[in-house]
């Protein structure tokens, strides 16, 4: 996994001059206009609490208050500026005044998305009420617009009220029907899978357990986690588009199954994978961990790297400050992982990367890398472990030439390493593995040296591991990235760029390979629940980015046989587990594009 390149900040001084600007550009409205004005904000006044409103530090108050009974409190911590803002429909372009009152030191009031110049009006102290109002002119194309307010870091509590937002309404439409056919399907000890019927108009689907809301998906089914055994769960769903949400179905009743799920078995059907910049920053920006959607079900921690490439001794340090400024406090970042794992999902430390070349040449090594990996698992509450070693992490001995009884050092001693903490943490733990096709696939043609010597010594050198680990590896997501061609199964070779290359690829994985060539040495196939295609989210995050569309023909091959192309699958794969992504952050950066994709196909 690559760690890019942080892209260049804009200077303070092309910050000022878009203020300067924003604020010589701002007019007075005509009479006529205002005589159309409405207030478009929702609960501007927080009489209803923070109804309309989404903060990171806020809270209402009854005093002080400027009207009414109620304000806005809300307070910054660290790198969090406590900004609270809600998205408003608007009327393309159009002219419209924000204004609220304020009381504090620092407190900003603006607005982002208009389609033409972003605005804010603030003050550096207000020992009192005071009129925070500016204008702007939404753009030909804009219907929505975030207005919001915030403090700033290190400065005390702000208090907001009366905020107004004035000008034309836009077209907000109906909230669509409400959606039949609820059904409860598939059930383990800690999951139920839901479907419903469609609903002409709706943009997604609020699903509801027990009362309370707890997940929103794009497609007509999702399978809910984290569950308790042996536990009557109520379950309702509600249709939403931009006009609102409808309200909410008949509910259905499931009762969970008997009995813990082991380290995979609790994960849904189909899960999706990504990984999250811990430990550094780059061009996609630091995401908090509470700041993860609910798509994602394995989050994998990257990294923890070693002090030195054959010391064993692993270590996760957060990302500073200076780095990631926006970055929470250690207690903020276990509480986020508790609640993670609450709501059915798996955090694990990923170890290696790009970065962080890992050799256990020495049972001394090997000893160091349980005990520091186990403290990481223990200090932070962790699910399991990533293994993502690259570059020259694992190679073969000139001499190893059967994967099924490896005699490399630094393989053997990875295979007792993980067998190790797969019996302190027992059937829970959860371990899964990153490799680059150059480690599997490409063991199909190449294995090591070679019978003649010459080769590459690490071609093929993760299928000991992970044949050694079948029966305790949760998930297989090989990077179908940054790769050269690749010889698949029909003899032919596969190159990044559309769907071809991850069909080929997984299929290899699902339906196994003579190694080097040799029929009496063939690579098993795994169990396709054990089996995520690893893509990158976006082009920002590594080469072999492929749009939505190729990674829906991808899917429709493997587990439905349909959008095939040239190549011809071994079979059909319907409970291949998922998806992984490098990374979550760059997935952020790309406005999701991944993450809906994914939840558009399975829900």
């Amino acid at each position: 996994m690559e760690r890019s390149r942080p892209r260049a900040r804009r200077t303070l001084v092309t910050l000022l001059t878009a203020a300067a600007l924003a604020a010589s550009g701002t007019t007075a409205l005509s009479s006529a206009a205002r005589a159309a004005d409405a207030d478009l904000a929702r609960n501007g006044g927080f009489e209803t609490g923070l109804d309309g409103w989404t903060c990171t530090a806020g809270a209402t108050v009854t005093s002080p208050v400027r009207s009414g009974t109620a304000a806005l409190k809300a307070t910054p911590a660290g790198a969090d500026h406590a900004r609270c803002a809600q998205t408003v429909t608007v009327k393309p372009d159009s002219p419209y005044t924000l204004t609220g009152h304020v009381r504090g030191a620092y407190v900003y009031l603006g607005a982002s998305g208009t389609g033409t110049t972003d605005v804010s009006a603030w003050t550096q102290s207000a020992p009192d009420w005071q009129r925070l109002t500016t204008t702007f002119r939404t753009g030909p194309t804009t219907t929505k617009v975030t207005i919001y307010t915030h403090g700033w870091y290190g400065t005390g509590a702000y208090h907001a009220d009366d905020i107004s937002l004035t000008g034309p309404g836009g077209e907000a439409g109906q909230p669509p029907a409400v959606p039949g056919g609820l059904t409860a399907g598939s059930v383990t000890s800690s999951s139920v899978g839901l479907s419903w019927s469609p609903v002409p108009g709706a943009t997604g689907y609020a699903v509801y357990r027990d009362g309370a809301r707890v997940r929103t998906v794009i497609g007509t089914s999702t399978t809910l986690t984290g569950l308790s055994p042996s536990t009557a769960y109520a379950f309702q769903v509600a249709a939403v588009n931009d006009a609102g949400e409808s309200a909410r179905s008949a509910a259905v009743t499931a009762t969970t199954a008997e009995g813990p799920g082991g380290g995979g078995s609790d994960l849904p059907a189909h899960a999706l994978v990504g990984y999250l910049h811990a430990s550094f920053a780059n061009g996609s920006g630091y995401t908090r961990m509470a700041d993860v959607p609910d798509s994602w079900d394995v989050i994998d921690l990257a990294f923890g790297e070693p002090t030195s490439v054959t010391s064993g001794d692993i270590r996760f340090e957060r990302c500073p400050v200076a780095e990631c400024p926006n970055v929470e406090s250690d207690a903020e970042f276990k509480a986020a992982i508790k609640a993670k794992q609450a709501a059915g999902k798996k955090v694990l430390i990923s170890i290696g990367g790009q970065n962080g070349q890992v050799r256990l040449t020495t049972t001394a090594a090997r000893d160091t890398f349980v005990s520091s990996v186990s403290k990481i698992i223990d200090e932070y509450g962790l699910d399991g472990l990533d293994i993502d070693f690259e570059g020259h992490s694992l190679s073969l001995d000139a001499d190893d030439t059967d994967f099924r009884n490896p005699k490399t050092p630094v393989i053997v001693h990875l295979i007792s390493a993980l067998k190790t903490l797969k019996g302190r943490y027992g059937d829970d733990f959860v371990l899964t593995m990153a490799p680059e096709t150059f480690f599997v696939q490409l063991g199909y043609q190449y294995y090591g040296t070679g019978k003649w010597g010459g080769q590459d010594p690490r071609a093929g050198a993760y299928l000991p591991v992970i044949h050694a680990l079948r029966d305790d590896l949760t998930l297989l997501h090989v990077q179908d990235y940054n790769s050269g061609p690749i010889m698949g199964l029909d003899n032919q070779y596969h190159s990044m760029g559309g769907a071809d290359f991850h069909i080929a690829m997984t299929d290899m994985l699902l339906t196994g390979f003579p190694v080097a060539g040799d029929a009496g040495k063939v690579f098993p196939p795994l169990r396709p629940d054990q089996v995520a295609v690893g893509m990158p989210a976006s082009t920002n995050a590594g080469n072999g980015h492929v749009s939505p569309a190729e990674v829906t023909k991808a899917l429709n091959c493997l587990t439905r046989k349909t959008d095939c192309g040239a190549y011809a699958t071994h079979g059909t794969w319907p409970a291949l587990r998922g998806l992984m992504t490098w990374s979550i952050n760059w997935d952020r950066y790309s406005n999701w594009e991944f993450q809906r994709n994914f939840d558009a196909y399975f829900g």
